[in-house]
């Protein structure tokens, strides 16, 4: 390892994924109107 290599910051490779600033709170909401949305699908279905 060179010196230059040892103190440059290491940067996070980015994946494409959801990014870590966004509003987690719309995040909850979509997941908890997911969780009724199969809620309601499985009572009208009759599986519960």
């Amino acid at each position: 390892m060179t010196a230059s290599s040892a103190t440059a910051p290491r940067l996070r490779a980015r994946t494409g994924g959801p990014k870590d600033d966004g509003p987690k709170i719309v995040e909850h909401v979509v997941g908890w109107i997911l969780v009724v949305v199969v809620a309601m699908l499985v009572t009208q279905l009759g599986l519960l």
